[in-house]
C-alpha cells in the first residue's frame, strides 16, 4: 500500500515548468523516492544505475542518443556513474525537450557533482520517511491533512486555536493510529504494508540496517573495516539526544575523535541522523557549546541497538525532533534547528529559528505535565536576540493546557499528527 507524499504535490506542479527540466531527488535508501516518481511521472522511462554493466554504456550516450532514445528519463542510483551526469548535462544543453529526473541515496556523492555540473540547471529535493500525516494517509490518491504544527508554522492557525483536548479531535482515530505504528516502526514506507506481520516489520528494519553497511557505507568510503563505523552507530544511536562529545565516543570505539567526526558526517549524509547545533549568539555567555545528534528514524534505532519498543525518554526526544524536523521540511519552510542548554542548567529540547522568531520545545514522554514542565520555555525570551513566537510543551498529555500566551502544551499525536 502506497502512502501519499506531501512532495508528490510539488513535483506535480513543477513538472511541466522550463526550470524543472532536471529535477534531483536525495534521500536515504528505501524511503520511497522511485515509487513517488514513478506515480507522479508514469510517462517517464526508468533507468537503474545499479546494473554495473549498463551503467557505463549509458554514460557514453551522445546528447542525441539521449535526445532520440529517451527525452525523458528517471535515471536511479546515480551517483554510483557520476560521468553519467554530465552525459545529462550535454542533453540538457543542447536540447530543450529533454527532462531528467535524477534519484540518489547519498547528500556527499551526488550533490557533490550536480553542484559542479549542473549548477542553475535542476531543482534538488529532498526526500524523508513518511511524516505522521503521510502515514495516515491510506493511499497515494488520499488526501493529506496537515498537522496542528504544520498549520502553525506556515501562519494558518494560532496556538491558542487548538482544541482543549486530543480526544476532541475529529481524526483521533487516524492520528493513533498512525502514531502508534510511528512509535513501533518508524516511517519507512515498505513498512505500512497491511499483510505484514511484526515479525517481518522488524527482520526488515534488520536487513535495512545490514544494506545501509554494506552498500551506502561503502559508497561513500573506502572502509577496510567496518567494525569501528558499526560501533559508532550503535553508540550513537545507545545516546540519541544527548550531548555530543566526539573525545568520549573516540576514546569508547578506540579511533580518533577527527575520525569520529568524519563517520558522524556519513551518518548525517547518508540520512541517519539529524544533528542539531547549539545555539549561540556572541552576546550571551555560559552557553553549551556541545551538538545532539538524534536519529532520523525510530524503527532503525530499534534496528540498531535489536530492541523493541520499550523507548527512554531520549529515543522519544529524538522522534518527535525528527517528526518536526521532516514536517518543517516538508513545507518548505526557510528555518535552521538548535537545541540550547545553558550551563546552569536551563534547556530547550528544540529551538527552531524562521525569519520573523523562534519557536521552542521541551518534550515529555510523560503522561501527565505541568506548569513546571514549561519553566525553562516561560524564560527564554529574554536570552534570544528575535522574539519567541510559541513555545510547546510535547508529551503524552491528551489535555491541551495554555501556561501563558505564548506556551502551551498538547499531546504529541495532536500536534504532529
Amino acid at each position: 500500500m502506497s502512502k501519499n507524499r506531501q512532495i508528490e504535490q510539488m513535483v506535480s506542479s513543477v513538472k511541466d515548468k522550463r526550470h524543472a527540466r532536471i529535477i534531483v531527488f536525495t534521500g536515504a535508501r528505501q524511503v520511497g523516492k522511485t515509487t513517488m516518481v514513478k506515480q507522479v511521472l508514469p510517462e517517464y522511462e526508468y533507468l537503474s544505475i545499479e546494473d554495473p554493466i549498463l551503467r557505463n554504456s549509458y554514460s557514453r550516450l551522445t546528447a542525441s542518443q539521449w535526445h532520440s532514445q529517451f527525452p525523458k528519463a528517471i535515471l536511479d542510483e546515480v551517483q554510483k556513474e557520476p560521468k553519467l551526469i554530465e552525459s545529462i548535462k550535454a542533453a540538457y544543453d543542447s536540447y530543450d525537450d529533454v527532462r531528467y529526473v535524477l534519484l540518489g541515496s547519498s547528500q556527499l556523492l551526488l550533490l557533490e557533482k550536480v553542484r559542479e555540473s549542473l549548477a542553475g540547471r535542476c531543482l534538488i529535493y529532498e526526500l524523508y520517511p513518511l511524516t505522521l500525516p503521510e502515514i495516515a494517509t491510506t493511499d497515494w490518491t488520499d488526501t493529506i491533512h496537515l498537522s496542528i504544527w504544520q498549520n502553525i508554522i506556515t501562519k494558518m492557525i494560532e496556538p491558542k486555536d487548538v482544541l482543549p483536548s486530543f480526544l476532541m479531535d475529529k481524526r483521533l482515530s487516524q492520528k493513533t493510529q498512525a502514531w502508534q505504528h510511528y512509535l513501533r516502526l518508524g516511517g519507512y514506507p515498505a513498512l505500512v504494508a497491511e499483510d505484514l506481520t511484526e515479525d517481518d516489520c522488524y527482520m526488515w528494519l534488520k536487513n535495512y540496517v545490514q544494506t545501509y553497511l554494506e552498500r551506502d557505507v561503502r559508497d561513500l568510503a573506502s572502509f577496510r573495516d567496518l567494525e569501528p563505523f558499526i560501533k559508532l552507530q550503535r553508540a550513537v544511536a545507545l545516546y540519541t539526544g544527548a550531548l555530543f562529545n566526539a573525545s568520549n565516543f573516540a576514546r569508547d570505539i578506540g579511533v580518533t575523535s577527527k575520525t569520529v567526526q568524519r563517520y558522524l558526517e556519513y551518518l548525517r549524509l547518508s540520512y541517519q541522523v539529524i544533528i542539531l547545533p547549539a545555539w549561540e549568539r556572541n552576546s550571551v555567555k555560559r552557553l553549551v557549546k556541545a551538538p545532539k545528534i538524534h536519529f532520523m528514524d525510530n524503527g532503525v534505532l530499534q534496528a540498531v541497538l535489536q530492541k523493541r519498543g520499550g523507548l527512554t525518554g531520549n529515543e522519544f526526544e529524538s522522534l518527535i525532533v525528527a517528526e518536526i524536523y521532516k514536517q518543517v521540511k516538508n513545507m518548505f519552510v526557510d528555518a535552521s534547528f538548535h537545541h540550547l542548554r545553558t550551563q546552569d542548567g536551563k534547556e530547550i529540547d528544540l529551538l527552531i529559528e524562521v525569519q520573523d522568531g523562534y519557536y521552542a520545545f521541551e518534550i515529555k514522554m510523560a503522561e501527565h505535565v505541568q506548569q513546571i514542565d514549561a519553566r525553562h520555555l516561560m524564560n527564554i525570551e529574554q536570552i534570544l536576540d528575535k522574539p519567541l513566537l510559541h513555545g510547546f510543551v510535547i508529551s503524552n498529555d491528551t489535555e491541551t493546557q495554555h501556561f501563558s500566551d505564548k506556551v502551551t502544551a498538547l499531546h504529541a499525536a495532536m500536534f504532529l499528527g
